[in-house]
């Protein structure tokens, strides 16, 4: 562990735009948005809480293309790799499904590869937390604990730095008269922040009354039938927003598009709220009804992953319940199922 005065991070931030394209979280009416760093940045959110995207959108691209004229597509990295600052333990726990998703067996995805294997990311601790997060009930900490290459515990007047990884450990050899020795306070300093967001998120969970992850094991399957689903699903307007917000989730559409001289398949985020997403060809549809596909969501997320990844598919950051214009809350919803509402 090391301490990075806080002139000396932007420096860092300045050095490491000669191999990356840098991105910080940048304050936006009050919402946080990635931007891309330059030197003359001043007003960045390094710490804060998570970004309003989630961080897939860096590695499983909203719109992408795959081949062209029946050949692959060429590497859609950019000249330079991407380096991610100020992500969250909650979208950190999205690669563990993305992963599983896009680099499991013999058909790994070669674009979402060389995306993991070539950017940097550089995490942060939340320093403060949003009404809407409950990584906690979820077994997260609202700071990261592994799957980044370097983590910042943002202080007063600088951070702590740990290293997570061979790429951030070269980050720190080579900008390392920058970086200082841990002193006691500044250890103080950063037990005392993490402490203040816990129970900031506890204190969520309990007017909230969100329940326990241990609690939600088999809920899905006990409330299967629709008498549940269908008063859940009344108001939704199957917009896709809770889908494409959502840190794990991964589902995409593959569509061709060209003319006679010219083909290219694309890859689009594609949703399972939406009623053609299941309709095969004949147009028969295994999930006919709203409540169905409502149902289907909380089903993947919390009876088949826990199953064959042995992870619920949530990770309590919140965005569903910001962008659902129905105001469906996972919360409440869970709360529901576990009889804690």
């Amino acid at each position: 562990m090391y301490y990075l005065p806080e002139q000396n991070l932007h420096i860092v931030l300045g050095n490491l735009q000669e191999s990356y394209n840098v991105y910080i979280p940048e304050k936006k009416n009050n919402t946080l948005y990635y931007t891309l760093f330059s030197s003359k940045h001043n007003s960045y959110s390094i710490d804060e809480v998570r970004a309003c995207e989630p961080l897939k959108a860096f590695f499983f691209k909203a719109r992408e293309k795959v081949a062209e004229n029946y050949k692959p597509a060429a590497s859609h990295m950019n000249t330079k790799p991407l380096c991610i600052v100020g992500a969250k333990a909650c979208d950190l726990k999205g690669f563990k499904v993305q992963d599983y998703v896009f680099l499991t067996d013999e058909f790994s995805d070669p674009f979402y590869r060389s995306m993991r294997e070539e950017n940097l990311i550089i995490s942060a601790d939340c320093s403060t937390a949003l009404d809407t997060c409950f990584c906690m009930a979820l077994g997260l900490k609202p700071y990261p604990e592994k799957d980044y290459d370097l983590n910042l515990s943002m202080l007063e007047k600088g951070c702590l730095v740990e290293i997570g990884s061979e790429k951030g450990e070269t980050v720190v050899k080579n900008n390392k008269a920058l970086f200082q020795e841990v002193t006691q306070a500044h250890k103080q300093q950063k037990i005392k922040i993490r402490d203040r967001v816990q129970k900031h998120v506890q204190l969520n969970i309990k007017n909230h009354k969100i329940p326990k992850e241990s609690s939600l094991k088999n809920r899905i399957k006990k409330n299967y039938k629709g008498a549940f689903w269908k008063p859940e699903a009344e108001t939704c307007v199957e917009c896709g927003a809770c889908n494409t917000i959502c840190p794990t989730c991964h589902c995409f559409l593959l569509y061709d598009q060209g003319d006679a001289k010219k083909m290219a398949r694309l890859r689009v985020w594609d949703s399972c709220m939406i009623k053609d997403f299941a309709r095969v060809a004949g147009g028969a549809n295994p999930r006919p009804e709203l409540w169905m596909r409502l149902r289907n969501r909380f089903e993947k997320k919390f009876d088949f992953f826990p199953e064959v990844l042995g992870i619920n598919a949530c990770t309590g950051c919140g965005r569903c319940i910001t962008a659902c214009p129905a105001k469906i809350d996972i919360r409440k919803v869970l709360g529901r199922l576990t009889g804690n509402a």
